[in-house]
């Protein structure tokens, strides 16, 4: 595993559509692996895409407290309710806001042994994977906010 060097506030990789992954081999899992190690290591994050370390790749790594989750081509399939949150994100250190996410959200992926999954979230969750599955279209919080906060 390796540590990865986020990329911050107007990188334009930021602003990139991500494609797809066609094959899930030791390659993308050894990515996602990374992914994890730079996630732990920063000052606060529960989940870290794969454009914030300049891969344009559809790979999402989350840990809510609840054990490390590895997504690849994370699709978010339904979506219900709305809650009023506040986000930050590693690549915009010191940016916090307020935005509306869903309540609830169904997300369909393949895990890191390209296995298909399903993921209902609510909640913390949900917006943790709203975020993160925005950055892979080149979206951020920022767009969203409706009330910076100091």
């Amino acid at each position: 595993m390796a540590l990865r060097l986020i990329r911050l506030n107007d990188d334009p990789t930021l602003r990139k559509k991500c494609r797809p992954v066609e094959i899930v081999d030791d390659k993308i899992r050894q990515l996602l692996d990374d992914m994890a190690e730079t996630m732990y290591d920063a000052d606060f994050s529960e989940g870290l895409s794969a454009p914030q370390i300049g891969v344009l790749k559809r790979l999402v790594v989350i840990d809510m407290g609840q054990g490390l989750i590895k997504l690849v081509n994370p699709v978010i399939v339904e979506k219900t309710g709305t809650q009023v949150v506040t986000e930050g994100c590693l690549s915009l250190p010191g940016t916090w806001g307020n935005l509306e996410r869903p309540s609830k959200i169904v997300v369909n992926a393949l895990d890191e042994n390209g296995k298909e999954i399903t993921l209902t979230a609510t909640g913390d969750m949900a917006k943790c994977l709203c975020h993160e599955i925005d950055h892979l279209d080149g979206v951020l919080f920022t767009d969203f906010v409706t009330e910076y906060l100091d």
